[in-house]
Protein backbone atom coordinates (compact mmCIF):
# COMPACT_ATOMS: atom_id res chain seq x y z
CA UNK A 1 0.00 0.00 0.00
CA UNK A 2 2.81 2.42 0.89
CA UNK A 3 4.50 1.68 -2.43
CA UNK A 4 1.29 2.45 -4.36
CA UNK A 5 0.86 5.80 -2.60
CA UNK A 6 4.45 6.85 -3.23
CA UNK A 7 4.28 5.68 -6.85
CA UNK A 8 1.03 7.61 -7.35
CA UNK A 9 2.62 10.74 -5.85
CA UNK A 10 5.62 10.29 -8.14
CA UNK A 11 3.38 9.96 -11.17
CA UNK A 12 1.40 13.06 -10.20
CA UNK A 13 4.67 14.99 -10.11
CA UNK A 14 5.62 13.62 -13.53
CA UNK A 15 2.21 14.52 -14.95
CA UNK A 16 2.47 18.00 -13.45
CA UNK A 17 5.78 18.49 -15.22
CA UNK A 18 4.03 17.95 -18.57
CA UNK A 19 1.48 20.64 -17.74
CA UNK A 20 3.90 23.15 -16.24
CA UNK A 21 5.43 25.96 -18.24
CA UNK A 22 9.13 25.30 -18.54
CA UNK A 23 9.55 24.01 -14.98
CA UNK A 24 9.91 20.35 -15.95
CA UNK A 25 13.48 19.97 -14.79
CA UNK A 26 12.75 21.29 -11.28
CA UNK A 27 9.76 18.94 -11.08
CA UNK A 28 12.02 16.06 -12.08
CA UNK A 29 14.46 17.17 -9.37
CA UNK A 30 11.63 17.03 -6.84
CA UNK A 31 10.68 13.56 -8.06
CA UNK A 32 14.25 12.37 -7.58
CA UNK A 33 14.13 13.41 -3.91
CA UNK A 34 11.25 11.03 -3.18
CA UNK A 35 12.71 7.95 -1.54
CA UNK A 36 10.98 4.60 -1.38
CA UNK A 37 12.16 1.02 -1.53
CA UNK A 38 12.06 -0.72 -4.88
CA UNK A 39 10.94 -4.24 -4.14
CA UNK A 40 12.76 -6.65 -6.42
CA UNK A 41 10.65 -8.87 -8.67
CA UNK A 42 11.99 -12.32 -9.41
CA UNK A 43 10.24 -14.67 -11.80
CA UNK A 44 11.20 -17.87 -13.53
CA UNK A 45 12.07 -18.01 -17.20
CA UNK A 46 8.72 -19.65 -17.95
CA UNK A 47 6.81 -16.93 -16.06
CA UNK A 48 8.56 -14.15 -18.02
CA UNK A 49 8.03 -16.01 -21.31
CA UNK A 50 4.28 -16.21 -20.62
CA UNK A 51 4.07 -12.46 -19.98
CA UNK A 52 6.32 -11.13 -22.74
CA UNK A 53 6.54 -11.43 -26.50
CA UNK A 54 9.40 -13.49 -27.88
CA UNK A 55 11.29 -10.35 -28.91
CA UNK A 56 10.76 -8.71 -25.50
CA UNK A 57 12.05 -11.80 -23.71
CA UNK A 58 15.11 -12.04 -25.96
CA UNK A 59 15.95 -8.34 -25.50
CA UNK A 60 15.27 -8.13 -21.77
CA UNK A 61 16.47 -11.49 -20.49
CA UNK A 62 18.90 -12.72 -23.15
CA UNK A 63 20.36 -9.23 -23.73
CA UNK A 64 19.59 -9.21 -27.44
CA UNK A 65 19.41 -5.92 -29.36
CA UNK A 66 16.68 -4.96 -31.80
CA UNK A 67 17.82 -3.64 -35.17
CA UNK A 68 18.25 0.13 -35.46
CA UNK A 69 15.26 2.10 -36.77
CA UNK A 70 12.88 -0.86 -36.28
CA UNK A 71 11.66 -0.36 -32.71
CA UNK A 72 8.29 1.14 -31.92
CA UNK A 73 9.61 4.16 -30.00
CA UNK A 74 12.83 5.26 -31.74
CA UNK A 75 10.99 8.18 -33.40
CA UNK A 76 8.12 8.65 -30.92
CA UNK A 77 7.58 12.35 -30.25
CA UNK A 78 4.57 12.12 -27.92
CA UNK A 79 4.81 13.39 -24.35
CA UNK A 80 4.65 10.73 -21.69
CA UNK A 81 6.57 8.23 -19.62
CA UNK A 82 8.45 5.10 -20.68
CA UNK A 83 8.14 2.25 -18.18
CA UNK A 84 9.90 -1.11 -18.02
CA UNK A 85 7.97 -3.45 -20.33
CA UNK A 86 8.48 -6.35 -17.92
CA UNK A 87 7.47 -4.86 -14.54
CA UNK A 88 6.06 -1.37 -15.22
CA UNK A 89 8.62 0.62 -13.21
CA UNK A 90 8.67 4.22 -14.55
CA UNK A 91 12.09 4.67 -16.11
CA UNK A 92 12.33 7.57 -18.60
CA UNK A 93 10.42 10.73 -19.48
CA UNK A 94 9.79 12.04 -22.98
CA UNK A 95 11.16 15.33 -21.66
CA UNK A 96 14.66 13.83 -21.58
CA UNK A 97 14.33 11.99 -24.91
CA UNK A 98 16.38 13.31 -27.81
CA UNK A 99 17.12 12.46 -31.42
CA UNK A 100 20.49 10.73 -31.34
CA UNK A 101 20.52 9.55 -34.95
CA UNK A 102 21.25 5.98 -33.81
CA UNK A 103 17.83 4.46 -34.54
CA UNK A 104 17.08 3.63 -30.90
CA UNK A 105 15.17 5.69 -28.32
CA UNK A 106 17.74 7.83 -26.51
CA UNK A 107 17.44 9.76 -23.25
CA UNK A 108 19.90 11.95 -21.39
CA UNK A 109 18.60 10.95 -17.95
CA UNK A 110 16.29 8.39 -16.28
CA UNK A 111 13.31 9.58 -14.24
CA UNK A 112 15.14 8.41 -11.12
CA UNK A 113 18.65 6.97 -11.07
CA UNK A 114 17.44 4.41 -8.53
CA UNK A 115 15.09 2.96 -11.18
CA UNK A 116 17.95 1.75 -13.37
CA UNK A 117 21.01 -0.30 -12.64
CA UNK A 118 24.23 -0.54 -14.61
CA UNK A 119 27.02 -3.06 -15.06
CA UNK A 120 30.08 -3.39 -17.25
CA UNK A 121 29.50 -5.14 -20.55
CA UNK A 122 32.61 -6.20 -22.46
CA UNK A 123 30.99 -8.56 -24.93
CA UNK A 124 31.88 -8.24 -28.61
CA UNK A 125 35.31 -6.81 -27.73
CA UNK A 126 33.81 -3.47 -26.67
CA UNK A 127 33.71 -1.87 -23.26
CA UNK A 128 30.20 -0.57 -22.63
CA UNK A 129 27.89 0.04 -19.70
CA UNK A 130 24.70 -2.01 -19.76
CA UNK A 131 21.48 -0.53 -18.34
CA UNK A 132 18.82 -2.68 -16.70
CA UNK A 133 15.65 -2.23 -14.64
CA UNK A 134 16.41 -1.91 -10.93
CA UNK A 135 13.26 -3.83 -9.99
CA UNK A 136 13.19 -6.87 -12.29
CA UNK A 137 16.69 -6.84 -13.80
CA UNK A 138 15.46 -6.64 -17.40
CA UNK A 139 18.12 -5.47 -19.88
CA UNK A 140 17.10 -2.14 -21.45
CA UNK A 141 20.15 -1.09 -23.44
CA UNK A 142 23.40 0.78 -22.81
CA UNK A 143 24.50 4.18 -21.54
CA UNK A 144 27.25 6.13 -23.30
CA UNK A 145 29.04 9.38 -22.46
CA UNK A 146 28.30 11.11 -25.78
CA UNK A 147 24.90 12.62 -24.96
CA UNK A 148 23.71 16.22 -24.75
CA UNK A 149 23.75 18.63 -21.81
CA UNK A 150 22.98 18.71 -18.97
CA UNK A 151 24.29 15.17 -18.26
CA UNK A 152 26.41 14.34 -21.30
CA UNK A 153 24.88 10.85 -21.19
CA UNK A 154 22.99 8.87 -23.82
CA UNK A 155 20.79 6.07 -22.55
CA UNK A 156 20.41 4.11 -25.81
CA UNK A 157 17.52 1.71 -25.29
CA UNK A 158 15.59 -1.05 -27.01
CA UNK A 159 11.93 -0.21 -27.69
CA UNK A 160 11.08 -3.83 -26.86
CA UNK A 161 12.25 -3.21 -23.27
CA UNK A 162 9.92 -0.24 -22.84
CA UNK A 163 6.22 0.51 -22.73
CA UNK A 164 5.11 4.07 -23.49
CA UNK A 165 2.40 5.71 -21.37
CA UNK A 166 1.03 8.92 -22.97
CA UNK A 167 1.01 11.98 -20.68
CA UNK A 168 -2.78 11.97 -20.43
CA UNK A 169 -2.67 8.38 -19.10
CA UNK A 170 0.28 8.73 -16.70
CA UNK A 171 -1.91 8.98 -13.60
CA UNK A 172 -3.49 5.61 -14.45
CA UNK A 173 -0.27 3.58 -14.04
CA UNK A 174 -0.13 3.58 -10.24
CA UNK A 175 -2.97 1.08 -9.77
CA UNK A 176 -2.95 -2.48 -8.52
CA UNK A 177 -0.32 -3.70 -10.97
CA UNK A 178 3.17 -4.57 -9.80
CA UNK A 179 3.06 -4.25 -6.03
Amino acid sequence: MFFKKVLSLSLILIATSFISTGKAYSTMDALNKISYPIQKIEKSESEWRKELSEQQYEVMFEEDTERAFTGEYWDNKQEGVYVCAACGLPAYSSQTKFKSGTGWPSFWEPIDERHVGTRDDSRFFMKRTEVHCARCGAHQGHVFDDGPAPTGLRYCLNSAALKFIPAEDVLKIGGDDHE
